[in-house]
């Protein structure tokens, strides 16, 4: 059996919340770092938005594994970025039996 094709170069990034100073926050996304992917499109569908149409689309992205708890671990909440598209993790299992790799259930979201 062949592994995936690692071809894509995505960063992976966390929210941080910090104080706005009128009582609440804004978020910021800070990249933990850089990782290589297979990104695969599963099903899309259009939704209404608050302002606009919106197209989402499922990915299923696998990298590499990394230990629990390690900052390299992508996490639901998390999103991967590719230049002006992005990711956001869904959920995160394991791939393979070995625990090699990760697959991350994520969404894209386009205003049409």
């Amino acid at each position: 059996m062949n592994g995936p094709r690692l071809n894509r170069h995505l960063m992976l990034e966390h929210r941080e919340r910090t104080p706005d100073g009128a009582g609440g926050f804004d978020d910021t996304w800070v990249s933990l770092g850089a990782v290589w992917a297979d990104v695969q499109a599963r099903t899309g569908r259009d939704a209404a938005g608050e302002a606009v149409s919106l197209s989402t689309t499922g990915y299923r992205i696998i990298v590499r594994a990394a230990p629990y708890g390690a900052p390299s671990r992508p996490t639901p909440g998390q999103r991967f970025r590719e230049g002006l598209r992005i990711f956001r993790i869904q959920a995160v299992a394991e791939a393979d039996a070995h625990a090699r790799y990760l697959t991350c259930f994520c969404e894209e979201e386009v205003a049409l």
